[in-house]
């Protein structure tokens, strides 16, 4: 388990692999109209989520794709926040990629930056060959952007639109080390 430590204006954060007892809370979760149009596959049923967490468990085992549930403490039970996932590891690869999704009532509170930085920490700590990852989102996702920002992943490039994503997207990209220089940010 990951913690993220609490700052002036959010609790602390916990980061874990997902369980089987996730399932209600992930199905909550992606009733959310906003998410759902981000999200390849919406997890809206009891078998899709059962099919998301079992994949979650195989993907730790393969050791390419580590997702975890990010859960905030409250006085009655830990809520499910967010997802934070590092994916595409390979063993003495220098690159891998991030990816997140956050729950409606915690968009704005700067949950997913701070969860996004903590995983970030644990990569860099666990994939000694690891010195870059990259954090992709279309181009008309600006609140990816904010995030991307605010956890130190600094804008790289326009990719063009490739299936499955129907747009244009954005490459960040965070260094274990110092970041090369690299282009300034869209709209900059």
């Amino acid at each position: 388990m990951l913690r993220a430590s609490a700052t002036a204006t959010l609790p602390e954060l916990l980061l874990r692999p997902w369980r089987d007892d996730d399932a209600d809370a992930l199905i909550a979760v992606y009733l959310d109209p906003v998410l759902r149009r981000w999200t390849r596959a919406p997890v809206t049923t009891v078998t899709e989520a059962r099919r998301f967490l079992a994949a979650a468990r195989r993907d730790w085992s393969d050791g390419r794709r580590f997702s975890f549930a990010v859960l905030e403490p409250r006085p009655t039970g830990e809520t499910l926040v967010a997802q934070v996932v590092l994916k595409n590891v390979t063993r003495g690869g220098g690159d891998a990629e991030v990816g997140y999704w956050t729950a409606a009532p915690a968009r704005g509170r700067g949950v997913a930056p701070h969860a996004l930085t903590a995983v970030t920490e644990w990569a860099f700590d666990r994939f000694a060959a690891l010195r870059r990852l990259d954090l992709l989102h279309q181009i008309d996702n600006p609140a990816s952007c904010r995030v991307a920002e605010k956890a130190g992943y600094r804008f790289q490039e326009v990719l063009p639109a490739r299936p499955p994503f129907p747009r244009d997207g954005h490459r960040h990209a965070r260094w274990a080390g110092p970041a090369p220089e690299c282009p300034p940010g869209p709209g900059r």
